[in-house]
């Protein structure tokens, strides 16, 4: 989510407090605002580490991040052909491709023109500004999930692409715009961006969205035509928190693994931001934390926080290729001196007690 969607939201409920109420919130808010991550998921510095640019500790994660790769709220990474390729928030969905995982080249944007449904049902969206997207291939196309939203509002809504191709020298290369997925307003009460598609190994496909308001939801779709199964189909619950967002399922060992972020984004080297984690033994949970919290109760086992100069991680996603896991998110600081999110990927593996972690010994 926009780190100034956040800001300006919550500064529109403090505008209607009376004078002395209004005074003192201003005064926590930003404070809070101006506070670092707390949380680092790697205090140590490996031996014979250097000190980064900014002198923060060395992070065990350096050698994984893409410093030339400038991304916010990545994709999950998907391979067409001999090519992986990654999507993020920007102008008309950009995009990047590479043959193997470490040099990458810029690629095209999904859209050149606004989707009709944006125009219609998200009219404060301009300038092709689309959101947090993420892509499976499913079936014999790839469906791309992307978001459209309002500052300070959650007047917001999903929306769809397909393409048969990722390879724009394939001639059968098009985006199809497919439509509006789901929206939401002021009569509801959550946030419908940050979409995140799951397949399940039943052939079942899921879509996981939202942001702040009462948090992380679920909606079951069809895998034709990548829309909700149902216009009617519940809009589940899974996780909250008071600042909550960018959720992400996963299935491994008979559990399903769902990430979600935590604190503030868009702020570089002072984003909040921290990845968390609980599992389920069903899609709809209820996921629970490490120590068997409910996630929908404020759980949430930490994953990745900031680590030395690479600060707030976030939007998880994970990809297999030749045997191997590999993590993605970005880090809104790479503490290299450059402005703007980078992309990260990192060997993953889990553990005994079949929870991930990222193995940062490769």
């Amino acid at each position: 989510m926009n780190g100034c969607t956040k800001q300006i939201m919550i500064m529109i409920m403090i505008r209607k407090l009376p004078g002395i109420a209004r005074i003192a919130a201003i005064s926590g808010v930003l404070a809070l605002w101006s506070r670092p991550a707390l949380l680092p998921a790697f205090a140590q510095t490996p031996p014979g580490a250097a000190p980064a640019a900014n002198s923060a500790p060395a992070s065990p994660l350096a050698p994984f991040v893409i410093q030339n790769v400038i991304v916010h709220d990545p994709s999950t990474i998907v391979k067409c052909k001999d090519e992986f390729w990654v999507f993020y928030t920007g102008r008309g969905v950009p995009s990047w491709h590479s043959k193997d995982l470490v040099k990458w080249e810029s690629g095209p944007p999904v859209f050149t023109n606004a989707p009709g449904w944006v125009v219609e049902n998200v009219p404060a969206n301009r300038r092709l500004d689309h959101w947090a997207p993420d892509i499976a291939r499913v079936g014999g196309r790839y469906l791309l999930y992307y978001a459209a939203s309002t500052f300070g509002k959650n007047t917001s809504g999903i929306g769809l692409a397909s393409n048969p191709t990722l390879d724009p020298a394939d001639p059968a290369y098009h985006w199809t715009d497919e439509g509006l997925v789901i929206k939401s307003g002021t009569n509801d009460d959550f946030n419908t961006i940050d979409p995140a598609i799951f397949q399940d190994t039943d052939g079942s496909l899921w879509l996981s969205f939202g942001s702040f308001w009462s948090g992380i939801r679920l909606i079951q779709l069809d895998r034709d035509s990548g829309k909700r199964i149902t216009p009617d189909f519940p809009v589940l619950s899974l996780a909250h928190y008071d600042s909550i967002e960018a959720s992400y399922i996963y299935q491994h060992g008979g559990y399903y693994y769902l990430f979600v972020d935590w604190g503030m984004c868009c702020r570089g080297a002072n984003s909040t931001y921290n990845i968390r984690l609980g599992r389920s033994q069903r899609i709809t949970g209820p996921y629970l934390d490490k120590e068997g919290k409910n996630m929908l109760s404020g759980g949430g086992s930490l994953f990745l926080g900031t680590t030395g100069p690479l600060v707030g991680p976030g939007h998880a996603g994970i990809i297999v290729d030749n045997g191997t896991n590999w993590f993605s998110c970005h880090f809104e600081s790479g503490g290299a001196g450059r402005r703007g999110s980078v992309l990260a990927i990192v060997p993953l593996r889990w553990n005994a007690d079949g929870w991930p972690e990222l193995d940062v010994t490769r």
